[in-house]
C-alpha cells in the first residue's frame, strides 16, 4: 500500500467510512445560524465539510493582518460535534486589497484585455507577489491548525484553471522554454518557423502566444498548453510541501473538473494523495449518466486504480447551465450511487446551504433556500444515512480488460485549429467509443500514452492525434505480444513538436495497422453520409469523417459503396505479431460500430461484467477478501435484472439471487460472497 492510500485509508478510518458532506461558507451566515447548520449535520449524516475555499479577504483583512477567530470557532463547533475538516487554502480568490495594490496579478486574456476583479479565479499565476502571499498563507494555515483534531484533510486552491498572457506569463513562459530546448535553434526547429517567416533570432522576442490577426503557429500554442499546467502545477506543489511538513500523515488534493482542458490531469494527480473531481451533469440531458461515468473512470484511472474522491455535485439545480433545471427525484442519489460504483470512496457536494446573495445564488445546496423542510433535504438524510452502512466498501478496487486511451497532449493538439474539420472535439470522439462499453456493462479503464499496458486485452485509441515514438512501440509491442488494438481516424498524426509524420496517415501507427490513407475526407455537408459494405455481405454508412485509405498488410473488413471513395476501404484489421489491430479511417453508424467493438471484445475474452437491459449498470468494486456488485438503473422505468448468484443487498438487508425488478432510479448494493481480488471486475 503506498503512502498516499494509508493517508486515505486513516481519514476513512476517522471519519467512519465514507465521506458525506461538501463544502460549509459559514462566514456568508450570521452566528446563531452556525449552531443549526452543525445540528442539521448531524441529522443529515454528514462526517466532512470543506472550509475556507473562498475566505482569504476573511482571514487576512489587509496585507500581513491575519484573523482567523471565526475560523478557529467554527472549527471548534464542528469538531464538538463529531464533524471532520478538509480545510482549504484561500487562494483561489485573492482580496480586494491585494489587487488594488497589485492590479498585474489579474490576469491578461489572450485578447490583451484583463480579467477583472470580481469573480474568482482571477490571478495570474507567475506572478511573483501573488505567490509570495499565497504561499504565506498555506504557511500560516499550516502552522496553525496541524495539530486541530478537526482537520482530517487539506484542499489547495480551488479548481485551478486561469491562463494569463501578461508580462509575468511571458517571463515564466520564456524560462520554460529555455529550459526544454536549450537552444533558440532547437525551439526553431520544434515550431517549424520557417514557414511564414517567424524565426526567432534571440530570446527577448518569444513570448505568450497572445491573439494574431488570423491563425497562429500550432507547435507554439501547444507548448503554450503544456506550460501553463505546469505552472499552475509547480504553484500546487509548492503549496502542497509546506503543508506537509506540518501534517504528513493528512491528504492533500485540489479539486478537479469534468472535461477540463487546460491542466494535464495525469502529471497532477501524480502529485496528489487522490483525484478529486467536481462533477456537474446537466439535468437537461437524457443520457448525462453516460458522460460522468466517462469522468468517474476517468478520475479513477489517473491514479492507476486507486479510489478517487468526489468532492462536488449538485443536489439539484446547477446554476453554470443557460436553463437552471433541477434533478428529478432520486437523481441525486442515483448519481451518488454511480460515483461508489466506479470508484469513489467521498460523497460530497457544493454546498451545505444554498447561498442567499452572490453569484452562485441558484445553485443548489443540501439545505436549500426554503429551509430542511423540503424534497431535497430528506433525501440528502435518506442517502447519508445509507451510507453510513457501507464503510467497508471503502478502498476496495475496480479492475478492467479494457484501455481507453485519453492523453491531454492529443486534446491540445487536435484542436489547435489548422486542421481539416474546425468542429473537431476530442472528448466527443472519446466518449462516442466508450459508449459502447458502457451501454455493454464492460468495466474500462483510461491509459495516457506512456502507461504500461500489460494488464489488458484490448486498447483503444480515441483520435490519438498525438503519439511519441516510445508510445508508439510500446503499441506495437502490445499488439505483438498479443494484444487487441482498435484505432480510430486522427490518431498518430504528429509528433510530439505537433509537426506531420510524413509518408502518409495514420503516420505512427501505419506499420501496426498494415494501411494508409493518401487524403483525408472529411464529409462537409449537414448530415452528409456514405454507404459502406462489409465483406460478410452487410451494409452499414459513415458520416463526418473518411479518408482515401490504401492496405499493405491488412485485410478489409468494410469498404466505401458510394461517394467519391467508392471501392476504397473503409474499416480493417492487421495482423501484427500474435495480435491484432483494427483501423476505423472512417465515423461509422453506431450500430456497426458497436457490431465491430463486441467482435474485438470476443476475440479479447473480454465479457460484461452482468447481462443486463440497456440503461442498467453493472459495476464491480473488491478488495480486503470482499466483493460488491453495484447495479443501477439509469431509466425512468422499472426493469428486470438477473443478478445470478447476487448476494446481500447493503441496502435492505435482503438475500437476493436470480431475476429481480429494479425500480425507476433504483440501486442494489450487493455483496457478493468472498472471491479472489485478482479475478474481481474482469468481466468472470
Amino acid at each position: 500500500m503506498s503512502t498516499s492510500e494509508h493517508r486515505l485509508k486513516h481519514l476513512h478510518q476517522r471519519l467512519g467510512g465514507i465521506a458525506y458532506g461538501g463544502d460549509y461558507n459559514p462566514e456568508q451566515w450570521p452566528r446563531e445560524v452556525w449552531d443549526e447548520d452543525v445540528r442539521l449535520m448531524k441529522e443529515a449524516g454528514v462526517n466532512l465539510v470543506t472550509l475556507a475555499v473562498f475566505s482569504w479577504s476573511r482571514l487576512e483583512t489587509e496585507d500581513g493582518v491575519y484573523d482567523f477567530g471565526w475560523l478557529d470557532e467554527i472549527m471548534g463547533l464542528l469538531h464538538a460535534n463529531g464533524i471532520g475538516v478538509d480545510l482549504a487554502t484561500p487562494d483561489a480568490v485573492p482580496p480586494a486589497w491585494l489587487i488594488t495594490r497589485h492590479p498585474d496579478i489579474l490576469p491578461v486574456l489572450a485578447d490583451g484585455s484583463t480579467f477583472g476583479f470580481g469573480s474568482r479565479q482571477h490571478f495570474d499565476v507567475s506572478h511573483p507577489v501573488y505567490r509570495e502571499k499565497s504561499l504565506a498563507m498555506a504557511e500560516k494555515m499550516g502552522e496553525r491548525y496541524a495539530a486541530h483534531p478537526a482537520l482530517c484533510m487539506w484542499h489547495v486552491n480551488n479548481e485551478y484553471g486561469p491562463v494569463s498572457y501578461g508580462p509575468h506569463a511571458d517571463r515564466a513562459f520564456r524560462s520554460w522554454l529555455q529550459a526544454k530546448y536549450g537552444d533558440l535553434e532547437n525551439l526553431n526547429r520544434a515550431w517549424s518557423t520557417d514557414v511564414w517567416g517567424q524565426r526567432y533570432s534571440d530570446w527577448s522576442q518569444v513570448n505568450a502566444p497572445a491573439q494574431p490577426r488570423t491563425w497562429s503557429n500550432p507547435s507554439r500554442r501547444l507548448d503554450y498548453h503544456r506550460f501553463t499546467s505546469d505552472s499552475m502545477l509547480e504553484h500546487y506543489k509548492a503549496e502542497r510541501d509546506i503543508l506537509r511538513r506540518y501534517t504528513p500523515d493528512l491528504p492533500i488534493v485540489t479539486n478537479f473538473m469534468r472535461f477540463y482542458k487546460n491542466n494535464d490531469y495525469w502529471a497532477w494527480a501524480a502529485e496528489e494523495d487522490a483525484a478529486a473531481l467536481d462533477i456537474y451533469p446537466d439535468p437537461r440531458e437524457e443520457d448525462a449518466h453516460v458522460a460522468a461515468a466517462l469522468n468517474f473512470d476517468l478520475m479513477r484511472s489517473l491514479r492507476r486504480g486507486q479510489p478517487f474522491l468526489v468532492m462536488e455535485q449538485a443536489t439539484g439545480a446547477v446554476s453554470q447551465w443557460p436553463v437552471n433545471v433541477s434533478k428529478l427525484p432520486g437523481k441525486m442519489r442515483l448519481g451518488s450511487y454511480q460515483a461508489l460504483a466506479q470508484g469513489a470512496d467521498s460523497i460530497l457536494f457544493f454546498q451545505w446551504r444554498q447561498a442567499s446573495g452572490g453569484t452562485e445564488r441558484f445553485h443548489s445546496g443540501m439545505v436549500n433556500h426554503a429551509g430542511p423542510n423540503t424534497r431535497i433535504f430528506r433525501e440528502v438524510c435518506e442517502l447519508g444515512q445509507e451510507l453510513k452502512g457501507l464503510g467497508s466498501i471503502t478502498g476496495t478496487r475496480s479492475s478492467a480488460k479494457v484501455a481507453l486511451v485519453f492523453d491531454w497532449d492529443c486534446w491540445w493538439a487536435l484542436e489547435l485549429g489548422n486542421s481539416p474539420r474546425s468542429d473537431l472535439n476530442y472528448t466527443q470522439e472519446v466518449l462516442r467509443l466508450y459508449r459502447h462499453f458502457f451501454d455493454a456493462n464492460i468495466p474500462v479503464d483510461f491509459v495516457d500514452t506512456k502507461s504500461d499496458l500489460s494488464q489488458y486485452t484490448l486498447v483503444v485509441l480515441p483520435a490519438s492525434y498525438l503519439l511519441t515514438d516510445e508510445s508508439v512501440n510500446r503499441f506495437e509491442d502490445y499488439v505483438a505480444g498479443g494484444g487487441h488494438l482498435v484505432a480510430s481516424y486522427l490518431s498518430g498524426i504528429v509528433d510530439p513538436d505537433n509537426t506531420i509524420r510524413l509518408g502518409g496517415y495514420p503516420g505512427a501507427l501505419r506499420n501496426v495497422l498494415g494501411a494508409w490513407s493518401e487524403e483525408m475526407h472529411p464529409l462537409s455537408g449537414e448530415g452528409e453520409a456514405v454507404k459502406l459494405s462489409t465483406t460478410d455481405g452487410g451494409t452499414a454508412s459513415a458520416d463526418y469523417w473518411t479518408e482515401h485509405l490504401h492496405t499493405t498488410t491488412a485485410d478489409v473488413i468494410a469498404s466505401y459503396a458510394s461517394g467519391r471513395l467508392d471501392g476504397s476501404p473503409a474499416v480493417t484489421r492487421n495482423s501484427f505479431g500474435a495480435g491484432t489491430a483494427l483501423y476505423l479511417s472512417a465515423r461509422v453508424d453506431s450500430t456497426f460500430l458497436a457490431e465491430l467493438l463486441d467482435a474485438e471484445c470476443s476475440a479479447a475474452g473480454i465479457r460484461p461484467e452482468l447481462d443486463a437491459p440497456l440503461g442498467v449498470q453493472a459495476r464491480r468494486r473488491a478488495g480486503n477478501g470482499r466483493s460488491f456488485l453495484l447495479v443501477l438503473n439509469h431509466n425512468d422505468a422499472p426493469a428486470r435484472v438477473d443478478v445470478k448468484s447476487g448476494g446481500r443487498d447493503r441496502l435492505t438487508g435482503a438475500d437476493i439471487t436470480g431475476t429481480v425488478e429494479l425500480a425507476a432510479n433504483g440501486v442494489l448494493v450487493l455483496e457478493e460472497k468472498p472471491i479472489n481480488d485478482a479475478t474481481a471486475g474482469t468481466g468472470r
